[in-house]
């Protein structure tokens, strides 16, 4: 063993949280409780899934990388149930030994990322008997995790150069990571419903736990400030609903003084909707920093939509660019096939914004319009998703209908929301479909507001 292979050896003995197997490998990967959750996957020695293919090819554009892999880790082998950028036939061919795969030193940390920049010249990795053999110049992964946190395996990315990996790049493989989880977990609590009737209640509880945790990995845990705005958004699920499904919002720094917010809604549920939705919200966010029309943003993601999902799934949304003014904000919006945005002036007075475009995802020739938008002190923009304008009256009118919502209803409501700032009037908006509805909404509904505050 040469100095380097020694220093590296050394630090690999100081990272492991369960210290070494006598082979020098962490002693998390022998852990009974840990490679009983792999097996349990059901997935070790099985071909390629969309499922996986799609979350990694995504994972590889986001981040630039030639390589990307969804692993499943054993005690010997690092199995590869998808990978980008690496040639391969049978399953046979899809691992490697454990002691030539960097996972393990991810599940050595247990469950914490493992992050390289240069792995040639990081002490963790320099002596790493894969680094010159497989061109490893840098290396980035995120635990997949069972439900009881036992550590399957990795969402990772090799970049055959150094790489300074950017928090956007990381954020994006960290929710991906979780993506898989959820998908991994959910297919496991399945199994489980379907082997074990006399425990089916409890799996429906799990796998409905799972279902909102995939919802919610989709969307910004916490809005950004925006400096001189105020902003509030709110996920109503609908009464009684387990499934997964495609609304979304998101609101994030672009470039320089521009900033950019979203409302989605993708046709379906299940993991399909939500793979629809992660390859949407990440695509949105990679465009923006290149282009400031929100029409390009989108017609850039209907290329993505038909690329990645030949038209299997369409979405609609709504995307708006601004920047601060010292007069409030200014900005451009554009519709795809999605209810028009709302704004309510300091007076009350409320407008649809927005000139209605192609939805995305079906057919590559799209119209979309950008429409310029200005938000002055104690003004108001609302997007949200058709759950708010499709909720149903608790009680039928005198017709026997049960009248929905509609677009004048949730205009009147938002029009009432005089002196509240943006966290008010998303609650109060939830509150008056809450009181349409009985408490039982038919689908489930996604509100965002950005709000100038008044003037002192």
């Amino acid at each position: 063993m040469t100095g380097t292979e020694g220093r590296g050896a050394a630090m690999r003995d100081t990272i492991f949280a369960g210290g070494p197997r006598p082979d020098g490998l962490p002693a998390a990967l022998s852990d009974p409780g840990r490679l009983a959750a792999v097996q349990a996957t059901g997935l070790l020695d099985t071909g390629p899934e969309d499922a996986f293919e799609d979350l990694a090819k995504l994972a590889a554009a986001v981040t630039g990388c030639g390589r990307a892999f969804i692993t499943l880790v054993d005690d010997r082998r690092s199995f590869w149930k998808s990978c980008v950028g690496v040639p391969t036939g049978n399953a046979a061919e899809r691992q490697n030994p454990v002691e030539e795969s960097f996972c393990s030193f991810l599940i050595g940390l247990g469950g914490a990322p493992f992050v390289i920049d240069d792995a040639a010249a990081d002490a963790r990795t320099s002596g790493h008997p894969s680094v010159v053999p497989m061109k490893i110049g840098a290396w980035a992964g995120y635990p997949i995790l069972a439900p009881g946190g036992e550590v399957l395996g990795s969402m990772c990315v090799i970049d055959e150069n150094p790489h300074a990996w950017q928090p956007a790049e990381l954020a994006t493989l960290a929710t991906m990571a979780r993506a898989v989880s959820n998908e991994i977990n959910l297919r496991t609590s399945l199994t489980t419903t379907q082997h074990a009737l006399a425990t089916a209640q409890e799996a429906l509880e799990t796998s409905s736990t799972l279902a909102r945790s995939l919802q919610d990995s989709l969307l910004p845990p916490v809005l950004p400030k925006v400096p001189g705005l105020e902003t509030a958004a709110s996920y109503l699920p609908a009464a009684g609903g387990t499934a997964v499904v495609g609304d979304f919002y998101d609101l994030f720094h672009a470039k320089g003084p521009w900033w950019c917010t979203v409302m989605g809604d993708v046709c379906g549920k299940g993991t399909e909707a939500a793979k629809v939705t992660a390859l949407a919200r990440y695509t949105l966010r990679a465009e923006a920093a290149q282009h400031l029309s929100p029409a390009a943003v989108f017609q850039h993601l209907n290329s993505a939509l038909l690329d990645q999902r030949k038209g299997d799934r369409f979405l609609t949304a709504v995307y708006a660019t601004f920047r601060t003014t010292p007069g409030g904000i200014a900005g451009r919006l554009c519709t795809a096939g999605h209810p028009p945005a709302l704004i309510r002036r300091a007076d009350g007075r409320v407008q649809e914004i927005g000139a209605r475009g192609s939805l995305l995802g079906v057919l590559s020739d799209i119209a979309l319009t950008d429409v310029r938008f200005r938000l002055a002190p104690g003004d108001a923009l609302l997007l949200y998703t058709d759950g708010a304008t499709e909720a149903r009256a608790r009680r039928a009118a005198a017709s026997g209908d049960r009248p929905l919502f509609g677009e004048e209803g949730l205009a009147a409501a938002f029009g009432g929301c005089r002196g509240l700032d943006a966290q008010g009037i998303v609650t109060h908006l939830g509150e008056v479909l809450a009181e349409h509805s009985g408490d039982w909404a038919g689908d489930d509904t996604a509100l965002l507001t950005l709000r100038v505050p008044p003037r002192p």
